[in-house]
């Protein structure tokens, strides 16, 4: 917890006992709030202060005095939503993030639009200027007079709203929390002017009940389940995709396909749900997935294609490639109805809870006859496991670290990837940003992790396939260490990702949070540069100058290592593992001349999909 003698958002900062029994007596509508919060066991507010939203902080700092909620201090706004977005992940609880007026919502917007697109539920406050100043130039103006916040903030959160009154203060949130749980998740956002925050209340207790509103009913359609059943009992060859939102259901759907001898793939969404080394899973479908999950998808006999909780975005499907997925075999299972336009080729949809669809599955085909069951053993799918099997990594010795020496002495980031996957310990959680670092990561990361069964309680791998903002791993990992800081996290981050976030590195040193940042270090946007090559376009505007991260690391008071060759990782390994020190930066110096598995992406740009 932040100590309030820390906080930037008072003048003083040192405070007596009399000043804080002076905080600990106020109630006003920013208290209201914060008591709301405490009721939903929030742990963590994550944002910036600012004069227009003083009033939240102050609130929070009795929060503080109370132990219930911590303020975390980002180093920009689009940091804190971002950390918001990771600790909403990794806790199951609402991620909560702030910012000032003016500049300071203009900056989280980002973050918001990131949460926006991932379908996370997540509240947005920001500050915004008095209602008795709106028709006045006043500084940060975000009134509708100014720079329009609320109509910055309509089309990337579930509900936007304006605090003109403190009558309606209660209602609006209420309402906010509950859409940010509703069908379609997402960030909600709250504009609530200075003067509002402000005012006093004859009482500050919640007179509603938020948990209600945030429970999802196990709903199943009985005659689209009849459907379904129907459907399977006639398909020859089923192949299942797992999507994003599966992770509720994860052992589940696995069982089921056990019981059936059915293959399975990941989209990208999917991938930390699972372990990679099930017999029955065939890798990654999508942007930077695996030949021997589309050849799977795509043969012949193959009739049925079940996707399951999945949007069916670009990067899922890699560029909606008809062949595999996107035809009359599919069957499309999720809950959320708006993800069904995406489908309108498919054979069925079932629109309803997933867990509840699978318990229903395994019940009637674990009582009818094993005849039933696919056999997968045709040569066709046997040469695409051997394509998957092929993939898996080479684990490497952890006490001697042997490894291939590379061209210039370079790390190939194939490599890192298969190393780091079987250098942290079991439980260990890996958020790769966007760019090289998310296609290497989904391409080559294969988590060898030791616990029985299929599956992790909670995902071990992260990424963001939707609106994919450079530097989102960086504020996602803190946000997720904040919540559990019992598992290893691992952030594996390019140089431009790093050169754009990089200064939240001191909220991890700040609050002791043991998180590795994998620096993958090639002088160059590497992404923009493989794929200019590939599409044969003008090489412009890609390359960085060369910068020393152990350097830059350290002068923010972390510890540092440069790894010019795998075996530094083992010879650090001691250092890089210790979870009572803080974070730890690793430069690794990748080979820039090493192409990411992303031809696909290049194709679908290019029009050739």
């Amino acid at each position: 917890m932040n100590s309030l003698n820390t906080s930037p958002c008072y003048e003083d900062a040192s405070y007596s006992l009399s000043k804080k029994n002076k905080l600990a007596s106020q109630n006003t509508v920013a208290d209201l709030f914060v008591h709301y919060l405490e009721q939903l066991q929030v742990d963590y507010v994550f944002g910036v202060p600012g004069g227009a939203i003083e009033p939240l902080y102050n609130a929070l700092a009795r929060a503080e005095i109370r132990k219930t909620i911590s303020t975390v201090i980002a180093r920009h706004e689009t940091g804190a939503a971002f950390m918001a977005q990771g600790y909403a992940n990794e806790s199951a609880k609402l991620g909560v993030c702030c910012a000032t007026t003016g500049p300071g919502a203009t900056n989280i917007l980002t973050g918001v639009a990131s949460a926006y697109q991932d379908e996370v539920p997540m509240l947005v406050i920001t500050g915004q200027t008095a209602i008795a100043n709106y028709a006045k130039p006043s500084l940060q103006n975000s009134s509708s007079n100014g720079v329009d916040t609320i109509a910055i903030f309509k089309s990337c959160t579930r509900y936007n709203a304006l605090i003109s009154s403190v009558e309606q203060f209660e209602q609006e949130l209420v309402n906010a929390i509950g859409i940010a749980y509703g069908p379609v998740k997402g960030p909600v956002h709250l504009s609530i002017p200075v003067d509002i925050f402000r005012q006093v209340l004859p009482h500050t207790q919640p007179r509603f009940k938020l948990e209600p509103l945030m429970r999802q009913p196990s709903t199943i359609d009985l005659p689209a389940f009849e459907d379904l059943k129907l459907h399977l009992e006639s398909a020859r060859k089923i192949v299942l995709l797992i999507g994003e939102q599966c992770q509720s259901a994860i052992a589940e759907i696995v069982q089921f396909c056990e019981i059936r001898n059915i293959a399975f793939v990941t989209s990208l969404g999917a991938k930390g749900l699972i372990n990679p080394h099930h017999e029955l899973y065939f890798g990654v479908f999508g942007f930077a997935g695996h030949d021997s999950a589309r050849q799977l998808l795509a043969q012949s006999d193959v009739d049925c294609v079940l996707a399951v909780g999945t949007a069916l975005s670009e990067w899922d499907t890699l560029g909606w490639d008809k062949q595999a997925i996107m035809n009359s075999r599919l069957v499309h299972i999720d809950p959320v109805a708006m993800h069904h336009v995406n489908s309108p080729m498919a054979s069925l949809h079932v629109c309803c809870d997933i867990k509840a669809v699978f318990n229903h599955l395994i019940e009637y085909f674990s009582s009818v006859n094993k005849s039933s069951t696919q056999a997968i053993t045709s040569s066709a799918v046997k040469a695409s496991l051997k394509l998957w099997n092929d993939k898996r990594p080479r684990y490497v010795n952890r006490k001697v670290g042997k490894q291939i020496s590379h061209k210039n002495s370079l790390i190939l980031p194939s490599e890192l990837m298969n190393s780091l996957a079987q250098f942290f310990p079991s439980g260990a959680r890996f958020f790769a940003d966007a760019g090289n670092s998310t296609a290497w990561a989904v391409h080559d990361l294969h988590y060898r992790y030791e616990v029985d069964g299929t599956h992790l309680p909670q995902k071990w791998f992260h990424t963001s396939t939707r609106f994919a903002s450079m530097g989102w791993a960086l504020g996602q990992s803190i946000g997720a260490s904040f919540a559990n800081r019992q598992r290893h996290t691992i952030c594996i981050t390019g140089d431009g990702s790093w050169l754009m976030n990089g200064q939240e590195l001191t909220v991890a040193v700040q609050e002791h949070l043991a998180i590795v940042f994998v620096v993958m270090n090639d002088g160059a946007y590497g992404m923009v540069k493989h794929g200019q090559r590939l599409a044969k376009a003008e090489p412009i505007g890609f390359e960085l100058p060369a910068v020393n991260f152990v350097s830059l690391a350290k002068a923010m008071g972390a510890r540092a290592f440069r790894i010019s060759h795998l075996r530094d990782l083992y010879f650090r390994q001691r250092d890089i593992l210790s979870k009572s020190n803080g974070p730890v930066v690793l430069d690794v110096q990748i080979d820039p001349e090493a192409v990411p598995p992303m031809a696909a992406r290049v194709e679908v740009l290019g029009g050739e999909r």
